[in-house]
Parts: C-alpha cells; sequence; structure tokens
C-alpha cells in the first residue's frame, strides 16, 4: 500500500487514519466531526477511535508503556510520538509491512510535504491507538 501524505499542517491524524481504512486524504477527513482542526489543533486519540470505531473498526487507545510494546510490532497501530524539536506538536504515524507510515516524512517542507516508509520511530511513544485490544 501506498504511504498517505497529510495535506494540512496538523493532518497527520487524518492521513493515518486514511492509511488504516484504505481511503485517500480527502475521503478521510470528511470523516473526522471537526475536519476543520486538520489545519491548526490536530485530533485527539478518542477523536481517532471514534473515526475507526465508526468505520467498523475496533480501537482502543491508551498511553504507552513498555509492557505494551509488543502493539508497536502489530500493522494498523497508530502512534503518537512525543513532542520533540523535530515535532513540537508531536506526530502520528502507523505501523505498516514497510515499518512506520510517517504522513510528513520530510518534514519541515511542506511545498510539498512527502509521505514515506522508515524503519524506526522518529521519536519516543506517548500514546498508542491499537486493534484488537489483548484483555
Amino acid at each position: 500500500m501506498m504511504p498517505i501524505t497529510q495535506e494540512e499542517p496538523m493532518g497527520c491524524a487524518v492521513a493515518c487514519v486514511a492509511f488504516v481504512l484504505r481511503k485517500n486524504y480527502r475521503q478521510a477527513r470528511k470523516l473526522f466531526a471537526n475536519p476543520e482542526h486538520a489545519v491548526a489543533r490536530g485530533y485527539y486519540c478518542r477523536e481517532i477511535c471514534a473515526v475507526l470505531t465508526a468505520a467498523g473498526k475496533s480501537y482502543e487507545y491508551g498511553r504507552y508503556t513498555p509492557k505494551r510494546k509488543a502493539i508497536l510490532k502489530k500493522a494498523g497501530t497508530i502512534v503518537f510520538i512525543q513532542r520533540s524539536g523535530k515535532y513540537p506538536a508531536g506526530h502520528f504515524l502507523v505501523k505498516a509491512g514497510k515499518g512506520w507510515m510517517n504522513p510528513w516524512i520530510n518534514l519541515p517542507s511542506m511545498t510539498p510535504a512527502k509521505a514515506g516508509f522508515q524503519k524506526r520511530l522518529p521519536g519516543k511513544p506517548g500514546w498508542i491507538i491499537y486493534a484488537d485490544a489483548p484483555h
């Protein structure tokens, strides 16, 4: 599957949802209750889970802990990496067969932004959104 580029400054969650649901960015953006948040605010895990649930996926979210490390290896897991110098607002990526799908791999260039796959997370996981949660 091809990576999905975020088309707005805070649209990384939209691109990750598009990737999981096999849609394009614009189709996924329409699924969010407040699509305008992709411009300046971004999205929280509960909002992303609500979109995935409405689309028929069973996802949960929680803080990342070392006990949940195995979840990071599962395709379809969405991770919010903590704020850093490179990602001052944090950033969402999604686990794929080819590594991590990064919807803005060439940050900070936005002319144009590009998506791609990378082997390792470019930061520390803070929150994870995952399917088929172990109970």
